[in-house]
């Protein structure tokens, strides 16, 4: 059994480190380490979030541990599997994935479990119920203003409630990941103690050269999962607005999910013709030769953790806007220099025709983001994710900064 037991009696050390490369880590070696997921990155409708897990797990492995991802099962890949050391046990759907992984772990399926990783995606595993084994709780944002959008009525409240009020008390002894600063502000709210949430931020994968250059006519992507919290309707209606003023403008849209054929109904009404382009699910290469060509990158999302999109544009030099109150935006986006963050769909619109119009501003943002696209690696991120699984596994509670505040 792990140490978790103990947390109910007496309270965990809370230590102020810095998030740096540490030798602690050495302490993970043949530890087993299961996260509990709803999806992973195979799955449809994965995205960002299950990518940042994954480049976690492959980065506990490279420091002599076990890892196991519990995540819903889907077509798009078998049962079970091991890729790049991680083992991969999918069982259940995206609603009973909760209730398939909390049995796993209570009846000791996945064999014995050091440590766990509760991926807390607006709900929970409950995995603090279902053993003594150190619980650590990963999240990307709080998903208040999501579960209206999403699940309306009863069940958002129903979502929000457990998210709000359940969780916090059922892991009130345990360590917390943020991936922004803006997501350990928002758990503060929650009544999560400060001193026991790490922000380990995202890392940027390599870029992959296309040698497409950027594209003659004005160019815009929007780039995640076709969800109505992405608000890709925003874009079109940006989009719309921008094309009295340049005709052979085109917005692409990259992506799928269960709201693409809602976004292909907006589209036609709105009569957007050639001018919006459904892209569809695409592959590595044709991502980034969309992010080479654009002139600019649209996120218009109501909340982001991060924003894996904003780093990989920024690799080819492609600045974006998105909305402040997303959240994670405010730390992946170094406004006026990177990019431009606004507060509202008409600040959008003008920023995008600013940029679309303005090539010295444009080429200066564009510097600037690929300036900042350098800064966030995945090696720093999985050190410094490995370092407070270290100190959890001794016994420890972190208030851990990645990079450090000032």
């Amino acid at each position: 059994m792990g140490r978790s037991g103990s947390a109910r009696r007496r309270p965990y050390p809370a230590v102020a480190v810095r998030c740096a490369p540490m030798s602690d880590t050495h302490d993970l070696a043949g530890k087993h380490v299961a996260f509990f997921s709803w999806r992973d990155t195979h799955n449809p409708e994965g995205g960002g979030a299950e990518r940042y897990l994954e480049k976690m797990a492959e980065g506990l492995v490279a420091r002599g541990a076990q890892v196991t991802v519990f995540c819903a099962a889907h077509a798009a890949a078998p049962p079970e599997e091991v890729v790049n050391g991680v083992r991969f046990v999918r069982r259940g759907s995206k609603l009973t994935v909760y209730q398939s992984g909390f049995a796993a772990l209570a009846r000791g399926r996945l064999g014995h479990v050091d440590l766990v990783v509760d991926v807390q995606n607006g709900m929970p595993f409950m995995t603090r119920a279902a053993t003594r084994a150190p619980v650590v709780v990963l999240v990307h944002h709080v998903h208040r203003e999501q579960w209206p959008v999403v699940y309306p009525g009863l069940a958002g409240k129903v979502g929000w409630a457990i998210e709000h009020r359940v969780a916090p008390r059922l892991y009130r002894s345990c360590q917390y990941v943020a991936v922004s600063r803006a997501t350990r502000d928002e758990l503060t709210v929650l009544r999560v103690d400060r001193e026991r949430i790490a922000v380990v931020h995202n890392g940027t994968d390599p870029v992959v050269g296309t040698g497409a250059g950027k594209s003659a006519h004005p160019s815009i992507a929007v780039v995640g999962r076709l969800v109505p919290h992405k608000q890709v309707e925003h874009a079109i209606d940006a989009a719309l607005d921008l094309r009295e003023r340049h005709p052979d403008l085109r917005l692409h849209v990259v992506g799928g999910g269960w709201w693409d054929a809602e976004l292909h109904r907006y589209a036609q009404e709105r009569g957007a013709g050639s001018t919006v382009q459904f892209e569809g699910h695409v592959d590595e290469v044709r991502k980034h030769e969309l992010f080479e060509t654009s002139w600019v990158l649209a996120l218009p999302s109501l909340k982001e953790g991060w924003g894996l999109v904003v780093g990989e544009a920024g690799m080819h030099r492609t600045p974006t806007v998105a909305y402040a109150s997303a959240g994670g935006t405010r730390e992946s986006i170094a406004n006026g220099r990177s990019g431009l963050l606004v507060d509202d769909a008409r600040a959008l619109t003008d920023a995008l025709g600013t940029l679309l119009e303005d090539a010295g501003r444009r080429e200066q943002l564009g510097d600037g983001a690929f300036e900042m696209s350098h800064q966030f690696t995945w090696e720093h991120a999985q050190e410094s994710f490995a370092h407070v699984l270290a100190a959890v596994l001794r016994g420890e509670r972190v208030d851990a900064q990645d990079p450090d505040e000032e």
